[in-house]
């Protein structure tokens, strides 16, 4: 097993078990690496240092968890990266204050917006925002329709799929 320190598209850092870094990847791709604090699936492997004795192997033991250290921080260019860590958490709860009121609609996203723009359905809740899923070809037709959408910048778990 390999132990990874990931970091969620909200900047929430978490550590993942795998087989191999090949088997992180494709469970990646089929989105079932999610944030265990937000549910994102948008995840990266944070840069990991090798824990390596000191001189003479005088330091701590090389057996020592990477977790009872300090926690990592993201790196950019070979440089901390507060700022962006900062830009992103500041970006993820602007997200969720604007989903607050807002009803989660799945895969019948465009389906939905569709029948609001054009006036087809006569429900209390079309009031209320909603969002979902839409692949990119149902996107661009909404838009070319003229009708307002916009992509969030983090991905969403149905709430039937949180913990």
């Amino acid at each position: 097993m390999i132990v990874f320190d990931l970091i969620c598209a909200a900047g929430h850092t978490f550590e993942g078990w795998f087989g191999s870094s090949a088997r992180f990847e494709q469970q990646c791709e089929e989105g079932l690496v999610a944030c265990p604090h937000c549910g994102a699936t948008e995840i990266i492997k944070a840069p990991m240092t090798p824990a390596v004795g000191a001189k003479g192997n005088r330091g701590l033991p090389v057996t020592r968890r990477h977790s009872e250290g300090p926690q990592r921080k993201p790196m950019v260019g070979g440089q901390e990266a507060p700022e962006v860590i900062k830009a992103m958490q500041a970006l993820a709860k602007a997200q969720a204050k604007a989903l607050e009121g807002s009803t989660w609609v799945g895969d019948a996203f465009a389906e939905k917006s569709r029948a609001r723009h054009y006036g087809e359905t006569a429900e209390a809740s079309d009031e209320k925002p909603i969002h979902g899923r839409a692949t990119a070809e149902d996107a661009k037709a909404l838009l070319d329709e003229g009708i307002a959408i916009a992509p969030l910048p983090f991905p969403v778990a149905p709430p039937d799929e949180l913990n």
